[in-house]
């Protein structure tokens, strides 16, 4: 497919636009008096004159002709309304329309807690109906999200920061996954220097901390697969992380536990032992054919036994994830995976809506996965049985290129809301972030600005650049330092 665009710099926005209907095609975007051809072709024009702005949307496919245009007074109206022409041809020639309109951001709810602030509850309501055309089924839950998120971000303050943990690191990787992880079968070797280097990283990260006088809030481990590491290197982080950082205020620990294959009762013991107040483990879903043709190579019966023997250890805040779209999962099997979750009764339970990465090998090896119709008919039945069964909506982020533009969401029973992920999503405070792939997160007090430090993203380059990594941490004292000059002046 080819994309022009003329007169105009709304390209993102209208790529991301085709892209909802067009998850597979390749999209080249051509600009003013640049040559393009193609079967398959959507034009995008400005043009300003003396009443206004004229915006054109047409679509050339084969025999197949569609075209659209609109007279616009405000100039900072014009991309919506462009993307409003696009979408209505886009659903006309699919015939088919995706339930968050042309809203296609990462963070609906961040939007959503933005108008409500600026023009009040109802108005934000009506603005995503009317103006993004976010069906009312989205709409409504974006806006519980939204409330629900209000009391969580009143918790930060201007000496607030949450810690990120990575361990890049999985027994293997699964069909649908991006994420600069490796397996432990290529990446063993590594783990006893990434473990020491990370351990250092650790301290440096805590002395800036405590030198800034900042205020932990949540702690958080992720990857990759935390627990690939062995109960002992798990005992080596953990202890360095307590030793170091002040926990006086904090109010979360967690811990992805996600891959029942990686997980043993030493294992919890130390995670335990070392104040953990939450544990993520994650079977995706409940059918063991499933799981076969995603890659992992646990079984159901494994995850069971896992969630029950940290129950046993007195783990009381446990969340699973299950994925709606999956390689092989029918609409029937994914809602019976949604019933065993709930009857096993965690208090968190996050659906996600799968993502085609473009590097996954459900993408490059061409892998039938289910349409956005289906995806999004098993996200209606998983919050209809949430919802009957006591859970709310609490946090809620959407993925590039998942299946229909749909979203991933966070179920929890009332007051068992994972505090880091609003934290983190919402963007409310600082996340220093340490090891492979981190990314710090400055984030300016009662401001918008946010300034990102990155982490080497592969384990051999963290290890081997390490003296490097650890100078770029100069910028945080930089950056509160600059904040408070700012505030004297």
């Amino acid at each position: 497919m080819i994309l022009k665009v003329i007169n105009h710099r709304f390209h993102y926005e209208m790529e991301n636009m085709c892209r909802v209907f067009y998850p597979y095609e390749s999209i080249r975007v051509i600009h003013d008096g640049e040559e393009g051809e193609d079967s398959f072709c959507v034009t995008t024009s400005l043009e300003e004159n003396e009443n206004g702005y004229k915006i054109n949307v047409s679509l050339f496919c084969g025999s197949l002709q569609e075209s659209a245009e609109c007279f616009e007074t405000d100039f900072e109206d014009c991309e919506r309304e462009m993307a409003v022409l696009l979408y209505n041809i886009l659903c006309k020639v699919t015939g088919y329309t995706p339930q968050w309109g042309i809203l296609t951001g990462v963070r609906p709810s961040k939007l959503m807690n933005t108008l409500m602030l600026n023009n009040g509850d109802e108005e934000a309501v009506h603005y995503f109906n009317e103006k993004l055309l976010v069906s009312p089924d989205k709409t409504n839950l974006a806006y519980s999200v939204a409330k629900a998120e209000e009391k969580i971000m009143a918790l930060s303050d201007e000496k607030s920061f949450s810690l990120y943990v990575s361990i890049p690191f999985c027994p293997t990787r699964c069909n649908y996954c991006s994420f600069v992880s490796h397996s432990i079968a290529q990446a063993k070797k590594l783990l006893p220097d990434y473990v020491e280097k990370l351990c250092e990283e650790i301290r440096k990260t805590a002395e800036i901390a405590k030198e800034l006088d900042l205020r932990l809030e949540s702690v958080y481990w992720g990857g990759g697969t935390p627990t690939t590491l062995s109960a002992a290197q798990l005992e080596r982080v953990c202890k360095e992380i307590d030793e170091n950082f002040d926990f006086s205020f904090c109010r979360e620990y967690t811990i992805e536990a996600g891959r029942a294959d990686t997980v043993t009762p030493e294992k919890l013991d130390v995670i335990k032992k070392y104040g953990v107040t939450r544990i993520s483990i994650n079977p995706q879903t409940f059918n063991d054919d499933v799981l076969v043709s995603i890659g992992r190579r646990h079984t159901v019966a494994d995850v069971l036994d896992v969630y029950k023997t940290a129950r046993e250890k007195g783990f009381d805040n446990i969340n699973m994830d299950l994925i709606a779209g999956l390689t092989d999962d029918s609409y029937e099997s994914f809602c019976s995976s949604v019933d065993k979750a709930i009857s096993l009764n965690p208090e968190n339970i996050t659906l996600h809506t799968l993502a085609l990465k473009r590097s996954s090998t459900i993408v490059t090896g061409g892998i039938d996965v289910e349409s956005g119709e289906t995806a999004n008919k098993m996200l209606v039945y998983a919050q209809k049985r949430f919802c009957e069964n006591g859970y709310i909506p609490y946090y809620m982020y959407r993925q590039s290129r998942s299946l229909g533009n749909l979203e991933n969401v966070g179920w929890c029973k009332p007051g068992y809301e994972c505090l880091y992920n609003v934290f983190m999503m919402e963007e409310c405070h600082t996340v220093l972030a340490v090891g492979a792939g981190a990314v710090i997160k400055l984030k300016e007090p009662f401001g918008r600005n946010i300034e990102r430090v990155f982490n080497y993203k592969y384990p051999y380059e963290y290890i081997s650049r390490f003296d490097e990594l650890i100078e770029r941490k100069t910028k945080i004292k930089d950056f509160y330092e600059n904040l408070a000059e700012n505030a004297n002046s």
